[in-house]
């Protein structure tokens, strides 16, 4: 079968436009960050600019917060609020931890702070040693609670194996579903109202929707486990529609924050912080904590639909000052996997899903598939969005 990767290179050769475009088009890439034509959606101005740096300026960096002058003293005010409404509680607030650099650096961030968190940590099967050893380490330096939900084996295994015949992109959709779903649930089982998450904009700011889906669409999830999978999902984490977007924010009152954004945040430093203090260690890669999302970003994105996702993640670091284009080409010119380390990483999640590994190599070569090809709750959670809009200009909140 004739490999579907996307073929362009820095050279300037011809690639396809994404995975579901007919045609070909010339190879380019954005002469402010390294997004590039493996987005199908991605266009540019007559600069070379892409629309993911406009989004930037024009989106992100006047709602940043620790770019932002005139918000200085708006993060203040929210641990305020965060320390009333805990009071008298066991912890003011909850934090997902996966062991990575971005939500372990904001556990100590959050008791710098001067609040109590509940670190909760969902358990999929996929953990490196290193992943829970590095939370073991934190929790013990800083003598706060872990709790940890592990996940029914057979069920992931299932789901799992489910997303690969499907052929999505998005194969990490189980793991995230799992940990959020997980993650809301066990906040309003606790009481607590505050969620914090590690997510930030100094490197994620950039992330093509082309890549990939909404991990939270239960009503795809389900629809996939029940078409490929073998098992009813009974003990699996999952959080519904209503749930997500109307139970828990609008009647439980549960906030969610992303502190990092309150900061100035440097990954790098962050990195050194938790190696030098608090006994953490190196993955050597983002996500690599996790066995699985390691090979799903490293190889089978790469490989299968030709999406490399360190160039979002570069980019979003080019647009916060973090990195120069210079490096982040550098960067992108190492490889993605080094010598065995494919077959190795393949043999072993090939074992553990119980399949060969010829058996996983042919799901990996399978015609590609597109979420909206699915059922999914696409408009349904557009027309909330413009509802809540409407209302909201409305009764005068715009």
């Amino acid at each position: 079968m004739e490999d579907n990767a996307v073929l362009g290179k820095i050279d300037g050769s011809l690639i396809k436009k994404g995975a579901f475009c007919s045609h070909i088009k010339t190879y380019e890439m954005c002469k402010r960050c390294v997004m590039d034509t493996t987005d199908p959606e991605i266009f540019f101005d007559e600069h070379g600019i892409c629309n993911h740096c406009k989004k930037f300026d024009e989106e992100i960096l006047p709602n940043w917060n620790a770019k932002n002058e005139d918000n200085k003293n708006e993060f203040d005010l929210i641990l305020k609020k965060i320390r009333k409404i805990g009071r008298n509680k066991s912890y003011d607030c909850i934090i997902g931890v996966s062991g990575g650099v971005d939500s372990s650096f904001l556990v100590i961030k959050t008791v710098e702070w001067g609040l109590r968190p509940l670190l909760f940590h969902v358990d999929g099967g996929w953990n490196s040693e290193l992943a829970v050893s590095n939370i073991e380490q934190l929790c013990k330096r800083l003598n706060i609670d872990l709790y940890t939900h592990v996940i029914d084996w057979d069920e992931m295994r299932d789901l799992q194996l489910a997303y690969l015949k499907s052929n999505l992109a998005n194969q990490d959709v189980p793991q995230d579903h799992a940990f959020f779903a997980g993650l809301y649930h066990f906040a309003y089982k606790k009481g607590i109202k505050t969620i914090f998450t590690g997510s930030n904009y100094a490197t994620e700011s950039t992330l093509p929707q082309a890549w990939g889906y909404n991990a939270m669409d239960s009503k795809q999830l389900k629809y996939i486990g029940k078409k490929y999978g073998s098992k009813r999902l009974v003990n699996f984490p999952i959080i519904n529609f209503f749930r997500l977007y109307i139970f828990y924010p609008r009647i439980f009152r549960l906030k969610t924050f992303k502190p990092l954004n309150y900061i100035q945040y440097n990954k790098d430093e962050a990195k050194e912080i938790l190696i030098r203090d608090y006994g953490w260690s190196d993955y050597g890669g983002k996500h690599s904590e996790s066995i699985w999302t390691k090979f799903f970003q490293n190889y089978y994105l790469p490989h299968k639909f030709g999406y490399d996702k360190r160039k979002a993640h570069l980019s979003s670091m080019i647009l916060s000052e973090n990195i120069s284009r210079e490096d982040a080409i550098l960067e992108l010119g190492k490889p993605l996997y080094e010598n065995n380390e494919v077959l190795q990483d393949m043999t072993f999640i090939s074992k553990k899903l119980g399949i060969s590994v010829d058996e996983f190599s042919n799901l990996i070569k399978q015609p590609l598939s597109h979420y909206s090809s699915f059922p999914n709750n696409e408009k349904l959670l557009l027309f909330l969005m413009n509802t809540v809009a409407s209302l909201k200009k409305i009764i005068g909140l715009n």
